[in-house]
């Protein structure tokens, strides 16, 4: 991954990963060695936080589609290396926090996404994401 061409985003717009995907399985233990390696960067890449607790959902039965799409967050991760959190000193102090949800977007269940995120001044403090445990109707 090296020598690979930068991506602009983390996952393509038309991606929808799932449990019953054709194609080879791959080894468990490469995918959830990536998969960890992935959300220990997630720490201070809360950018990537959803597309790889995405690709987290599949460690029990990887796919070569899912090898794809954690691919393509390594190829956005080489195209962004001066992304990352920022926290300076000078900054107003204002406590705001915002929280948004989708309506069932896992196309394998129908369960709901929802997240949230709070800044102090114009740094990132804390975020959450989560799906949700019950399906929405």
């Amino acid at each position: 991954m090296g020598s690979c061409k930068a991506a602009t985003t983390p996952m393509s717009t038309n991606c929808y990963l799932s449990i019953v995907e054709a194609g080879i399985t791959l080894h468990q233990t490469k995918y959830n060695g990536l998969i960890g390696s992935l959300l220990y960067l997630t720490a201070s890449r809360p950018d990537i936080m959803f597309v790889v607790c995405l690709c987290a959902r599949f460690q029990s039965c990887p796919k070569e589609s899912h090898l794809k799409a954690t691919k393509r967050i390594l190829k956005y991760l080489k195209g962004t290396t001066s992304v990352g959190l920022w926290y300076p000193s000078h900054s107003p102090i204002h406590l705001v926090g915002y929280f948004d949800s989708d309506f069932a977007g896992c196309k394998l269940d129908r369960k709901s996404t929802s997240g949230t995120c709070h800044l102090l001044g114009s740094s990132l403090i804390s975020w959450h994401s989560k799906k949700q445990a019950c399906v929405a109707l």
